[in-house]
């Protein structure tokens, strides 16, 4: 199993360690390093800056969100990274959610399965450079010929020719029909929140798109990346606290109470009664009793906390249900120095 360091999106200021942090894992072995974004920070630009410093680590977006750029914008961001780090990019892409969609970039949320579907395929298409692109579906015709446009659109292939035309294309998906999708069409799944126990179910997802005519993978050479937060301390109950707050703010204030995709996660676990909590009191404005009735079980469902013992073998636990790749954050050098032994298990 690989390792992948997990720079995130920026909070309300760039962070001070993250170049330091990136040579540092290239240095102890991690096979990647990924970047975020939500509505601040862009995630192209922050792999692109310190990934220069590095030669070896692959260099991925987890996510970059489809409403934010058009396929064809996205591919040129995309093919532009391959080429400056030597065929390093990992494109990993995402719908977010409606709130996001809609709020800040102004954009329907209706239809993700099928916005996604030409998504990729536009961006196929264009890295494959056989042709001038066209797309006949309705989510991002090519050539435009709707309401307001001349006429005068022309099919276009990407002037500059891109290193890699199967650069691998990753899917941050959480839903089954999003997970099967992901299966058929991509090379790989950014899973968030992913629990082992529930491998069967995540397996089943996973194989209906595997089974699709024309699917993309097999299981064989499909790769399975879980961001988890592996966190190697003699405390764990402080980690726990710190983390109930993380929890309570995605599960009860990441989307609305009509419609939030993590806390959906996590009914899928069986904690449907602590997420309508959660979510009521997070709604309401209290925060900390919102934290409070976050359950240890919800957070080590999909987290690693403990000394080192403990987190090497929760790690095999993790490869045995399928994962081939951890992405973790780490506030410090000194705790990617502690994991830096069992990136090399």
């Amino acid at each position: 199993m690989k390792f992948g360091l997990q720079l995130g999106y920026w909070m309300a200021q760039p962070p001070q360690n993250a170049g330091e942090l990136v040579v540092a894992a290239e240095a102890a072995g991690f096979d990647a390093v990924f970047a975020a974004e939500s509505w601040g920070s862009d995630a192209f630009g922050p792999l692109m800056w310190w990934g220069s410093s590095t030669t070896r680590v692959r260099l991925g977006t987890s996510v970059v969100q489809l409403s934010a750029r058009t396929p064809a914008a996205t591919a040129m961001h995309a093919l532009t990274l391959d080429h400056l780090s030597g065929g390093r990019a990992i494109l990993g892409l995402g719908v977010s959610g409606p709130q996001v969609v809609e709020g800040w970039y102004g954009q329907p949320f209706a239809k993700p399965l099928q916005r996604t579907r030409e998504y990729v395929g536009i961006i196929r298409r264009i890295l494959e450079r056989q042709a001038p692109v066209t797309n006949d579906g309705p989510q991002y015709p090519l050539p435009y010929t709707g309401p307001g446009s001349t006429g005068l659109g022309k099919p276009l292939k990407p002037i500059v020719h891109p290193l890699r035309a199967d650069m691998p294309i990753w899917l941050g998906a959480e839903g089954p029909k999003n997970v099967a999708l992901t299966a058929e069409i991509a090379d790989g799944w950014l899973a968030i929140y992913y629990a082992p126990r529930l491998a069967g179910m995540y397996n089943d997802w996973l194989d209906e798109g595997f089974a699709r005519a024309g699917a993309r993978r097999s299981r064989d050479d499909f790769e399975i990346a879980a961001s988890c937060q592996v966190v190697i301390t003699d405390d764990p109950k402080s980690e726990l606290e710190r983390m109930r707050w993380i929890m309570a703010l995605y599960i009860g204030g990441m989307g609305a109470p009509e419609l939030n995709f993590h806390a959906q996660v996590y009914r899928r676990m069986g904690y449907e009664r602590e997420v309508d909590e959660i979510g009521r009191l997070f709604q309401s404005g209290k925060k900390a009793e919102a934290a409070a009735m976050v359950p240890d079980e919800l957070i080590l469902d999909t987290a690693i906390i403990g000394d080192e013992e403990h987190v090497r073998k929760q790690l095999g636990v993790w490869e045995a249900a399928g994962v081939t790749e951890m992405l973790v954050s780490v506030p410090d050098i000194e705790q990617l120095h502690r994991l830096a032994p069992l990136v090399q298990m």
